[in-house]
Protein backbone atom coordinates (compact mmCIF):
# COMPACT_ATOMS: atom_id res chain seq x y z
CA UNK A 1 0.00 0.00 0.00
CA UNK A 2 1.39 3.37 -1.04
CA UNK A 3 0.10 6.72 0.21
CA UNK A 4 1.12 10.30 -0.34
CA UNK A 5 0.20 12.83 2.34
CA UNK A 6 -1.22 15.77 0.39
CA UNK A 7 -1.97 17.99 3.38
CA UNK A 8 -2.09 18.00 7.17
CA UNK A 9 -3.90 21.22 8.17
CA UNK A 10 -7.35 21.74 9.63
CA UNK A 11 -9.94 24.14 8.17
CA UNK A 12 -8.43 27.21 6.53
CA UNK A 13 -4.98 25.68 6.13
CA UNK A 14 -1.78 27.14 7.54
CA UNK A 15 -1.67 30.08 7.19
CA UNK A 16 -5.37 30.86 7.16
CA UNK A 17 -6.11 33.72 4.78
CA UNK A 18 -7.84 35.96 7.35
CA UNK A 19 -5.77 35.14 10.44
CA UNK A 20 -2.74 36.85 11.97
CA UNK A 21 -2.30 34.51 14.95
CA UNK A 22 1.27 33.47 15.84
CA UNK A 23 0.89 30.20 13.93
CA UNK A 24 -0.28 31.87 10.72
CA UNK A 25 2.22 34.73 11.00
CA UNK A 26 4.99 32.17 11.49
CA UNK A 27 3.90 30.23 8.41
CA UNK A 28 3.92 33.39 6.32
CA UNK A 29 7.41 34.27 7.51
CA UNK A 30 8.69 30.69 7.13
CA UNK A 31 7.14 29.01 4.07
CA UNK A 32 8.30 25.56 5.19
CA UNK A 33 5.75 25.77 7.99
CA UNK A 34 2.89 26.07 5.50
CA UNK A 35 0.40 23.19 5.48
CA UNK A 36 -2.40 22.47 3.07
CA UNK A 37 -5.78 21.02 4.03
CA UNK A 38 -5.62 17.45 5.34
CA UNK A 39 -5.81 14.87 2.56
CA UNK A 40 -4.17 11.70 1.25
CA UNK A 41 -3.55 10.14 -2.14
CA UNK A 42 -3.95 6.35 -2.14
CA UNK A 43 -2.63 4.09 -4.89
CA UNK A 44 -5.14 1.28 -5.39
CA UNK A 45 -3.35 -0.36 -8.32
CA UNK A 46 -0.71 0.57 -10.89
CA UNK A 47 -1.53 3.97 -12.39
CA UNK A 48 -4.77 4.37 -10.42
CA UNK A 49 -5.12 6.66 -7.38
CA UNK A 50 -7.91 7.82 -5.09
CA UNK A 51 -7.92 11.08 -3.14
CA UNK A 52 -8.99 10.83 0.49
CA UNK A 53 -11.15 13.96 0.84
CA UNK A 54 -11.36 16.67 -1.80
CA UNK A 55 -10.05 19.88 -0.26
CA UNK A 56 -9.99 23.50 -1.49
CA UNK A 57 -6.27 22.90 -2.17
CA UNK A 58 -6.94 19.94 -4.48
CA UNK A 59 -5.44 21.48 -7.64
CA UNK A 60 -2.17 22.45 -5.97
CA UNK A 61 -2.01 19.14 -4.10
CA UNK A 62 -2.22 17.21 -7.37
CA UNK A 63 0.47 19.40 -8.93
CA UNK A 64 2.76 18.72 -5.94
CA UNK A 65 2.46 14.94 -6.45
CA UNK A 66 4.09 13.71 -9.71
CA UNK A 67 2.23 10.38 -9.55
CA UNK A 68 -1.06 12.29 -9.92
CA UNK A 69 -0.01 14.28 -12.99
CA UNK A 70 -1.95 13.68 -16.24
CA UNK A 71 -0.58 11.60 -19.12
CA UNK A 72 0.43 9.91 -21.30
CA UNK A 73 -2.69 10.95 -23.21
CA UNK A 74 -3.54 14.68 -23.21
CA UNK A 75 -6.62 14.17 -21.01
CA UNK A 76 -5.70 10.98 -19.18
CA UNK A 77 -5.46 11.21 -15.39
CA UNK A 78 -4.48 8.60 -12.81
CA UNK A 79 -7.00 10.15 -10.38
CA UNK A 80 -9.89 7.68 -10.40
CA UNK A 81 -12.00 9.01 -7.56
CA UNK A 82 -12.44 10.37 -4.06
CA UNK A 83 -13.10 8.77 -0.66
CA UNK A 84 -14.82 11.08 1.83
CA UNK A 85 -14.62 10.88 5.61
CA UNK A 86 -17.45 13.40 6.14
CA UNK A 87 -19.45 16.16 4.44
CA UNK A 88 -17.53 19.15 5.84
CA UNK A 89 -16.80 21.89 3.30
CA UNK A 90 -13.05 21.62 3.94
CA UNK A 91 -13.22 18.02 2.74
CA UNK A 92 -15.67 18.40 -0.16
CA UNK A 93 -15.21 21.80 -1.87
CA UNK A 94 -12.49 20.31 -4.04
CA UNK A 95 -15.06 18.14 -5.82
CA UNK A 96 -15.83 21.15 -8.01
CA UNK A 97 -12.19 21.12 -9.19
CA UNK A 98 -12.75 17.66 -10.65
CA UNK A 99 -15.44 18.82 -13.08
CA UNK A 100 -12.97 18.69 -16.00
CA UNK A 101 -12.65 14.91 -15.60
CA UNK A 102 -14.42 12.64 -18.06
CA UNK A 103 -15.70 10.66 -15.10
CA UNK A 104 -14.95 10.34 -11.41
CA UNK A 105 -16.08 8.07 -8.59
CA UNK A 106 -17.07 9.54 -5.21
CA UNK A 107 -17.52 7.18 -2.27
CA UNK A 108 -19.05 8.30 1.03
CA UNK A 109 -21.46 7.13 3.71
CA UNK A 110 -25.23 7.43 3.23
CA UNK A 111 -25.76 10.62 5.31
CA UNK A 112 -22.79 12.30 3.64
CA UNK A 113 -24.15 11.48 0.18
CA UNK A 114 -27.54 12.86 1.19
CA UNK A 115 -25.94 16.11 2.37
CA UNK A 116 -23.92 16.52 -0.82
CA UNK A 117 -26.77 15.68 -3.18
CA UNK A 118 -29.77 17.17 -1.38
CA UNK A 119 -28.28 20.14 0.49
CA UNK A 120 -25.36 21.20 -1.74
CA UNK A 121 -27.03 19.86 -4.91
CA UNK A 122 -23.65 18.72 -6.24
CA UNK A 123 -25.26 16.13 -8.49
CA UNK A 124 -27.17 18.83 -10.37
CA UNK A 125 -24.29 21.31 -10.28
CA UNK A 126 -21.55 18.96 -11.52
CA UNK A 127 -23.68 16.69 -13.70
CA UNK A 128 -23.51 18.93 -16.81
CA UNK A 129 -19.68 18.95 -16.60
CA UNK A 130 -18.66 15.37 -15.80
CA UNK A 131 -20.02 11.94 -15.08
CA UNK A 132 -19.91 11.30 -11.35
CA UNK A 133 -20.52 7.84 -10.00
CA UNK A 134 -21.79 8.23 -6.43
CA UNK A 135 -21.16 5.14 -4.30
CA UNK A 136 -21.86 4.28 -0.67
CA UNK A 137 -19.27 3.41 1.97
CA UNK A 138 -20.39 1.13 4.78
CA UNK A 139 -18.75 -0.75 7.62
CA UNK A 140 -18.28 -3.71 5.25
CA UNK A 141 -15.09 -3.89 3.14
CA UNK A 142 -15.56 -2.62 -0.39
CA UNK A 143 -13.09 -3.60 -3.16
CA UNK A 144 -10.99 -0.70 -4.38
CA UNK A 145 -8.56 -1.99 -6.97
CA UNK A 146 -6.09 -4.22 -5.17
CA UNK A 147 -7.23 -2.88 -1.79
CA UNK A 148 -10.43 -2.70 0.27
CA UNK A 149 -11.99 0.25 2.09
CA UNK A 150 -14.53 0.32 4.90
CA UNK A 151 -15.93 2.95 7.23
CA UNK A 152 -15.52 3.06 11.01
CA UNK A 153 -18.22 5.30 12.57
CA UNK A 154 -16.74 7.98 14.82
CA UNK A 155 -19.17 10.90 15.15
CA UNK A 156 -22.71 12.16 14.55
CA UNK A 157 -21.35 15.68 13.99
CA UNK A 158 -22.66 17.12 10.74
CA UNK A 159 -21.66 20.28 8.85
CA UNK A 160 -23.52 23.50 9.64
CA UNK A 161 -25.24 23.56 6.26
CA UNK A 162 -26.78 20.16 7.04
CA UNK A 163 -27.99 21.00 10.54
CA UNK A 164 -31.43 19.58 11.22
CA UNK A 165 -31.25 17.01 8.42
CA UNK A 166 -31.07 13.26 8.77
CA UNK A 167 -30.68 11.34 11.98
CA UNK A 168 -28.04 11.55 14.70
CA UNK A 169 -25.91 8.63 13.58
CA UNK A 170 -22.12 8.19 13.84
CA UNK A 171 -21.82 7.61 10.08
CA UNK A 172 -21.82 11.39 9.52
CA UNK A 173 -18.09 11.31 10.24
CA UNK A 174 -16.03 8.16 9.84
CA UNK A 175 -12.52 6.85 9.89
CA UNK A 176 -11.44 4.98 6.77
CA UNK A 177 -9.96 1.50 7.16
CA UNK A 178 -7.74 0.87 4.13
CA UNK A 179 -6.56 -2.74 3.81
CA UNK A 180 -4.07 -4.43 1.51
CA UNK A 181 -4.96 -8.16 1.47
CA UNK A 182 -1.77 -9.18 -0.34
CA UNK A 183 0.56 -7.43 2.08
CA UNK A 184 -1.78 -7.99 5.05
CA UNK A 185 -1.38 -4.35 6.04
CA UNK A 186 -4.01 -1.88 7.25
CA UNK A 187 -4.04 1.90 7.56
CA UNK A 188 -6.64 3.81 9.56
CA UNK A 189 -7.32 7.45 8.67
CA UNK A 190 -9.37 9.55 11.12
CA UNK A 191 -8.86 13.31 10.54
CA UNK A 192 -11.82 14.21 12.79
CA UNK A 193 -12.45 12.33 16.02
CA UNK A 194 -15.04 13.43 18.56
CA UNK A 195 -15.27 10.23 20.63
CA UNK A 196 -12.90 7.32 21.16
CA UNK A 197 -15.38 4.45 20.94
CA UNK A 198 -14.80 0.74 21.51
CA UNK A 199 -15.26 0.23 17.77
CA UNK A 200 -12.56 2.79 17.00
CA UNK A 201 -10.24 1.23 19.59
CA UNK A 202 -10.71 -2.16 17.93
CA UNK A 203 -9.92 -0.64 14.53
CA UNK A 204 -6.75 0.94 15.93
CA UNK A 205 -5.61 -2.34 17.43
CA UNK A 206 -5.96 -4.01 14.03
CA UNK A 207 -4.03 -1.31 12.13
CA UNK A 208 -0.37 -1.07 11.17
CA UNK A 209 -0.50 2.71 10.76
CA UNK A 210 -2.94 5.23 12.21
CA UNK A 211 -3.33 8.86 11.10
CA UNK A 212 -5.56 10.58 13.60
CA UNK A 213 -7.11 13.92 14.49
CA UNK A 214 -4.49 16.30 15.88
CA UNK A 215 -6.52 19.49 15.52
CA UNK A 216 -5.74 20.80 19.01
CA UNK A 217 -2.87 20.13 21.41
CA UNK A 218 -5.03 20.36 24.53
CA UNK A 219 -8.67 20.88 25.38
CA UNK A 220 -8.44 24.59 26.31
CA UNK A 221 -6.52 25.65 23.19
CA UNK A 222 -9.55 27.21 21.42
CA UNK A 223 -10.35 29.22 24.57
CA UNK A 224 -6.77 30.47 25.00
CA UNK A 225 -6.56 31.41 21.33
CA UNK A 226 -9.75 33.45 21.70
CA UNK A 227 -11.54 32.22 18.59
CA UNK A 228 -14.12 30.06 20.36
CA UNK A 229 -16.06 29.80 23.59
CA UNK A 230 -15.95 26.02 23.34
CA UNK A 231 -13.22 23.58 24.26
CA UNK A 232 -11.61 21.26 21.70
CA UNK A 233 -13.89 18.45 22.83
CA UNK A 234 -16.88 20.77 22.58
CA UNK A 235 -15.92 21.50 18.98
CA UNK A 236 -15.87 17.79 18.14
CA UNK A 237 -12.12 17.15 18.28
CA UNK A 238 -10.44 15.10 20.97
CA UNK A 239 -7.22 16.88 22.04
CA UNK A 240 -3.78 15.30 21.89
CA UNK A 241 -2.51 15.92 25.43
CA UNK A 242 -4.02 16.20 28.89
CA UNK A 243 -6.97 14.43 30.49
CA UNK A 244 -9.09 12.81 27.82
CA UNK A 245 -6.34 13.29 25.23
CA UNK A 246 -5.57 10.70 22.58
CA UNK A 247 -1.80 10.48 23.07
CA UNK A 248 -1.92 7.95 25.90
CA UNK A 249 -4.22 5.68 23.88
CA UNK A 250 -2.11 5.89 20.73
CA UNK A 251 1.17 5.32 22.58
CA UNK A 252 -0.15 1.96 23.77
CA UNK A 253 -0.74 0.70 20.20
CA UNK A 254 1.65 -1.42 18.15
CA UNK A 255 0.90 0.72 15.08
CA UNK A 256 2.89 3.65 13.77
CA UNK A 257 0.80 6.67 14.84
CA UNK A 258 0.85 10.13 13.29
CA UNK A 259 -1.22 13.24 13.94
CA UNK A 260 -2.80 15.19 11.09
CA UNK A 261 -5.46 17.90 10.62
CA UNK A 262 -3.55 20.47 12.73
CA UNK A 263 -5.29 23.75 13.52
CA UNK A 264 -3.41 27.01 12.96
CA UNK A 265 -3.31 27.50 16.76
CA UNK A 266 -1.68 24.11 17.42
CA UNK A 267 1.97 24.52 18.49
CA UNK A 268 2.85 21.44 16.42
CA UNK A 269 2.58 23.69 13.36
CA UNK A 270 6.01 25.02 14.37
CA UNK A 271 8.71 22.38 13.64
CA UNK A 272 10.80 23.79 16.50
CA UNK A 273 8.08 23.61 19.17
CA UNK A 274 8.90 21.66 22.33
CA UNK A 275 5.67 19.67 21.90
CA UNK A 276 7.38 17.65 19.15
CA UNK A 277 9.86 16.34 21.71
CA UNK A 278 6.98 15.35 23.96
CA UNK A 279 5.34 13.47 21.08
CA UNK A 280 8.59 11.66 20.34
CA UNK A 281 8.86 10.65 23.99
CA UNK A 282 5.43 9.05 23.63
CA UNK A 283 6.52 7.28 20.45
CA UNK A 284 4.22 9.39 18.27
CA UNK A 285 4.75 11.59 15.20
CA UNK A 286 3.28 14.53 13.33
CA UNK A 287 2.49 13.86 9.68
CA UNK A 288 3.96 16.36 7.21
CA UNK A 289 2.82 17.51 3.79
CA UNK A 290 4.32 15.48 0.92
CA UNK A 291 5.49 12.61 3.11
CA UNK A 292 5.24 9.08 1.71
CA UNK A 293 3.85 6.15 3.69
CA UNK A 294 4.38 2.64 2.37
CA UNK A 295 3.00 -0.45 4.08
Amino acid sequence: MLLRVLGTAAGGGLPQWNCACPGCAGARAHPRRRRRHASLALRTEAGRWYLVNATPDLGDQIEDCPELHPGPGPRHTPVAGVLLTDAELDHTLGLARLREARSVEVLATAPVLTALLDRLNLGEVLGPYTGIEWGELTTLPRPLGELTVSAVPVSAKRPRYAAGTGTDEPMWSVALRLHDPAARKTLLYAPALAVWSEEFQEACEGADCVLVDGTFWDDDEPLRAGFSTRTATGMGHLPIAGPGGTAHRLSALRARCLYTHLNNTNPLGDPGAAEHEQLAAWGLETATDRMVIEL
